[in-house]
């Protein structure tokens, strides 16, 4: 038996992030083995769980995946852990099916509440009673209340949350900005920003060691998972091994793991590089992976590597398989016009810049339709993800072929054997999505050695 629980609150910005990383630290110190998790399709936390436990950090999102592999994959990756942390996302009960407080009934576990009571006192209980009545299927392992004033105000609230409704307070985490994590406009700032440093790190174990009362936590939350084995995928019969380039670095970091293992058990070998800091594509691969991040940041670095546009340029009109996504299409166009107008030219795949606006642009998960055979699968296959960006693109020329479309408007285009839209795509949302990448990178041109 060990321990998990999801980690939640009643709306974000209230500290669950924090809670969820402090225990995270505070547990790793102890010698735990701990595995995180993160509700929805957010990719920054998972860096951040990463980051400060050494462990890949898995997304737990039903809408995308579905309930089986959700549960295979929680149950798999949790084998030879001693203690399983899943953050959820946004309110506790925001995101139907995807929700942290669906999630945990779904997998038969206990929630803690970070709750934030700056402000507020005995209301709290109101609170916390408010959501045992909402959904007494969910099982509450205790709260955390965040950002407490003085010991004053945590007694306060404890006792009027212990009077009043039947889970414990388990601790506090008292008002600190030196345990806050900065933000900018797509959330947080990620872990390849360098925000989880030794000393960040120890800030936030010695804010749990105080304030949690982390035995009574693991006690509350002691659970029996039963091991299941996810079904790996076939590689095809006499084809050649691919090697698939991955852009990984500060400008290109967001990615579901999951797609790295669906490749890998198709029987492709990952080979990791970085647009910011390599001059080339690697030798000897197959196909490109261009995922999402922030390369509006990094837009003066990325657009002076000239080495590596001509690199990619160059792959694509000979062909090559190029699958971006997100930030990973920001890259394949023209270039990308920042806030002050300033142009930084990209690899000119596509026929249009990209602009940053000062709004966000689109925020949904998204189904989308293949309207013709790609590299990511055949004609009519419906493939899942999320969208989520504060850019926007010219309109794309009638020449471009229009590769996916999803009900809300959002659009995949190709250009030769490059695919590329502003969708993250769940490989898990169609199995096939693997095996028709891995074929493309195995069967068409390679990068030149």
């Amino acid at each position: 038996m060990k321990s998990a629980f999801v980690i939640s609150a009643l709306q974000s910005g209230a500290g669950k992030t924090t809670a969820a990383l402090a225990l995270m630290a505070a547990l790793t110190r102890r010698g735990r083995r701990v595995q995180p998790f993160k509700t929805g399709p957010d990719f920054i936390d998972p860096g951040l769980h990463r980051a400060l436990t050494g462990v890949i950090s898995w997304n737990l999102d039903r809408w995308m995946c579905g309930g089986d592999y959700v549960r295979h994959l929680f149950a798999a990756k949790s084998h030879g852990a001693d203690v399983c942390i899943i953050e959820g996302a946004m309110g506790l009960f925001d995101g139907g099916a995807a929700s942290a407080a669906e999630t945990a009934k779904f997998l038969s576990l206990p929630v803690v509440i970070a709750l934030d009571v700056r402000g507020t006192a005995e209301t709290a209980a109101a609170l916390i009673k408010g959501i045992e009545a909402f959904d007494p299927a969910l099982t509450l392992a205790g709260v955390i209340l965040n950002r407490t004033g003085s010991d004053r105000h945590y007694t306060r609230a404890k006792e009027a949350i212990e009077a009043h409704c039947k889970c414990r307070v388990l601790g506090c985490l008292p008002v600190g900005q030196e345990i806050r994590i900065p933000e900018r406009h797509l959330g947080l700032y990620t872990a390849e920003d360098g925000v989880i440093n030794a000393e960040f790190a120890q800030k936030l174990a010695s804010a749990a060691h105080a304030g949690i009362h982390i035995e009574e936590l693991l006690l509350a939350s002691a659970v029996d998972i039963p091991l299941i084995n996810i079904p790996a995928p076939s590689p095809p019969p006499h084809l050649r091994a691919p090697r698939i380039g991955v852009a990984r670095d500060s400008a290109f970091c967001f990615y579901y793991e999951d797609n790295f293992d669906y490749l890998c058990g198709a029987g492709a070998e990952i080979v990791f590089f970085s647009p910011l800091n390599d001059d080339k594509i690697p030798n000897g691969i197959g196909a490109v992976y261009l995922g999402g991040g922030y390369p509006e940041l990094h837009a003066e670095r990325l657009s002076s590597n000239r080495n590596m546009l001509r690199s990619i340029r160059d792959f694509a009109l000979r062909g090559g398989a190029i699958y971006g996504e997100c930030g990973g299409f920001m890259y394949l166009t023209e270039g990308i016009i920042d806030l002050g107008g300033r142009l930084f030219p990209m690899a000119g795949i596509f026929p249009v810049k990209t602009k940053m606006a000062k709004k966000r642009v689109k925020l949904g998960y998204r189904e989308v339709t293949l309207a013709s055979d790609s590299i990511l699968g055949k004609k009519g296959a419906k493939l899942r993800g999320h969208e989520f960006h504060y850019s926007e693109m010219e309109e794309m020329p009638p020449s471009v072929e229009t590769i996916y479309e999803s009900r809300e408007g959002t659009a995949g285009h190709r250009v030769k054997n490059c695919t590329a839209g502003y969708v993250h795509l769940h490989f898990a949302s169609n199995p096939h999505i693997a095996g028709s990448f891995y074929l493309a990178a195995a069967t068409g041109v390679t990068a030149d050695t």
